[in-house]
């Protein structure tokens, strides 16, 4: 099983971040180890490198069957469930790593970064992209997003992957952020929602 995420896919993250829009270009892909995958509730540790340890809000696709080079045009038919997630980023590392040109793997795959809630038939919906997702902390909302706003649809991130990465059942992608990402603190409770259903549940230790 592959997780794969993808950076800088909205507009206004970008612009919090202080990047240029990348629009007409390639989606920004990073990969997360296995050992990041974390899901059932479970508590998320912080990790004692980071001094800013960061949420961001995605919708996570995840595949259901082989595929490799697929055409955008049929794209849609290797996914066909979606759930809310948080890639986590130590973000005062992404920082050092970023100014220093070296890749984020460390940043952003470390264990317990991928937190994904419970999947849900995409078919409920009537498009991957109207979709709206959000983030309560401890009660209040943080952060939302609409999917419609993303800058590298879903079909194009599956299609581009697949030239690169033979995409097997159970495959993860995680889609980007949208603005409003922001630091967790131990003893917050995180729940995350796509529409008004909450998929995703989990305390900060």
């Amino acid at each position: 099983m592959k997780i794969f995420g993808v950076g800088m896919n909205y507009v206004e993250h970008l612009a919090e971040l202080h990047q240029h829009p990348l629009q007409g270009q390639e989606p920004v892909i990073f990969t997360k180890a296995d050992s990041a995958l974390l899901t059932d509730g479970k508590p998320f540790f912080i990790p004692s490198f980071t001094q800013r340890c960061e949420y961001e809000t995605e919708l996570v696709v995840r595949i259901n069957h082989l595929g490799r080079s697929i055409p955008e045009r049929f794209a849609h038919r290797y996914y066909d469930e979606v759930t809310v997630g948080i890639d986590f980023t130590a973000r005062d590392m992404q920082e050092r790593l970023r100014s220093e040109g070296l890749p984020w793997d460390l940043c952003k795959g470390f264990d317990g970064s991928a937190v994904v809630g419970r999947f849900v038939p995409l078919s409920r919906f009537t498009s991957v992209q109207d979709l709206h997702f959000r983030l309560h902390i401890n009660g209040r909302m943080v952060q939302q997003g609409h999917t419609a706003k993303m800058i590298h649809r879903v079909d194009k991130i599956v299609s581009f992957l697949s030239q690169y990465f033979m995409l097997k059942t159970g495959d993860l992608i995680f889609t980007g952020t949208p603005a409003g990402v922001g630091p967790v603190a131990i003893e917050d409770h995180l729940e995350g929602f796509l529409e008004d259903e909450k998929l995703l549940e989990f305390n900060v230790k």
